[in-house]
């Protein structure tokens, strides 16, 4: 593909559509993934993709992608077809050129790596998993490295290289009919040396253990309770269901409880939540936006206070402010969207035990079994891996299939301790019609919630 042509052919369209904004994406990734289940290989693929991706703007947005490089051209003239003949008045955040390249450095690159070692590497781990009484047992792996042209017709010309791996693996437990999951997660924007820094005998046993161990737990209380919740629970929260609330689309559109609520205290003083994708080594990091904007932390609430939105060009223009970095998109043929990054809780000074000392009766709830939010009208419901009962300030009687919720703003009141103990290391992806790599956590957290058992 030769850009300097393409860049002189999109000017032209431009000119000829009365295009007053245009940006083009083109994506090089090399993507290695890997799935195992009981020792069968479901999945092995290592692909190379090449694509463009064109957005236009008048008034509306007009998109195209093509994964054929003969076909730039043809995208990028049906995404200024669409942008000049879909009505609309919206505005956009222009900004100033930028110019730069980019890379984010590792210390052994996945394309020096043969698949062969991967695979083996794989199948270790696979035998690790292996005991008693775990009949099931699942591991997926998936690196990829991310090359991108960015142009727009401001003159901004943009080169990025960005790596990503992440590896989980769980096992099952089966006793007597009752099964219980457990998994671990691993991941970063890093080369092979995250996977090769790995202690694979101590994770494997921790996982098979908590497993195991989940089979003699109890079914939780019901009821309203004082709860601490672990940096993993915490940071899922603050993810679904403050993060997604402050994604300024949703907040456009009306969607969000957040909505004209910016300078409001909607929480503790003590509590600040940020959503930064600089943070080295992070798996929602990342340099640049798919707008070209540079990444930059947001502190979403400051002391309590509701303090910024998360912002792509539109929803920036909407509000009268400057973007910050949050326009991402899954890959060259899908339309940036307001995301998050890596989203957490700002760390305090309490420690756990001060904390236990502070409970007479409730619950110590442990990692993220999924859930749901309702943004609109603030309420959350999510599931913890595992707790215990807290009896006197002492953990007693282990707890399994737990329920944590409550509505948004009043959980955000509830908080009564944050610790000093923060960890951001539970890498996922977050849907949104689509998926982005993100990382969320925090401290330990004390507050008051509806605690019940999952169905």
């Amino acid at each position: 593909m030769e850009v300097e042509k393409l860049l002189k052919k999109a000017e032209e369209l431009a000119r000829k559509y009365k295009i007053p904004y245009y940006e083009i994406r083109i994506n090089k990734i090399n993507a290695t993934h890997i799935e195992i289940q009981n020792s069968h290989f479901e999945d092995i693929s290592s692909n190379v993709e090449i694509g463009i991706g064109v957005r236009a703007f008048s008034g509306s947005w007009g998109f195209s992608s093509a994964n054929e490089t003969r076909r730039a051209e043809e995208a990028i003239k049906i995404a200024m077809k669409i942008a000049k003949t879909s009505p609309g008045n919206a505005k956009i955040y222009f900004g100033d050129p930028i110019r730069d390249e980019s890379e984010i450095k590792v210390q052994k690159s996945f394309l020096d790596v043969d698949l062969e070692e991967k695979i083996t590497f794989l199948t270790s781990l696979d035998s690790l998993l292996k005991g008693d009484i775990l009949p099931n047992r699942k591991i997926v792996y998936g690196d990829g490295t991310k090359e991108q042209l960015y142009f727009n017709s401001l003159g901004s010309e943009i080169k990025t290289i960005t790596p990503r791996v992440r590896l989980s693996f769980s096992v099952t437990a089966k006793k007597n009919g009752d099964m219980q999951t457990y998994w671990k997660i691993f991941g970063g924007t890093a080369g092979w040396e995250i996977i090769e820094k790995m202690d694979l005998e101590h994770w494997t046993s921790f996982v098979k253990e908590k497993a195991k161990n989940l089979l003699n737990a109890s079914l939780p209380p019901s009821g309203e309770f004082d709860v601490i919740v672990d940096p993993e629970l915490a940071g899922v929260f603050i993810h679904e269901a403050l993060g997604h609330a402050a994604e300024g689309d949703a907040v456009k559109n009306g969607e969000s409880i957040f909505e004209d609520k910016l300078g409001e205290k909607i929480a503790v003083e003590e509590l600040t939540v940020v959503d930064d994708p600089t943070l080295e080594g992070k798996f929602g990091s990342y340099l640049y936006d798919d707008e070209g904007v540079k990444s930059k932390r947001v502190e979403i609430i400051k002391n309590g206070v509701l303090n910024e939105y998360l912002l792509d060009r539109e929803t920036a223009a909407f509000f009268n402010l400057e973007p910050n970095g949050h326009g991402r998109a899954q890959n060259y043929n899908y339309q940036p969207l307001v995301r998050m990054s890596n989203t957490y809780i700002e760390p305090r000074d309490w420690k756990f035990e001060e904390m236990l000392e502070e409970v007479k009766n409730g619950l110590y709830l442990i990692g993220d079994k999924g859930g749901q939010v309702d943004i609109a009208n603030g309420t959350f419901m999510f599931g913890a891996k595992e707790g215990y009962i807290i009896e006197n300030g002492e953990l007693t009687k282990p707890i399994r299939d737990v329920a944590l919720s409550g509505k948004i703003l009043e959980a955000l009141k509830n908080i009564m301790a944050i610790g000093r103990d923060l960890k951001i290391e539970f890498p996922g992806y977050c849907g949104k019609g689509q998926w982005v790599s993100v990382d969320d956590g925090g401290p330990h957290i004390l507050t008051r919630a509806l605690v019940g058992g999952l169905l």
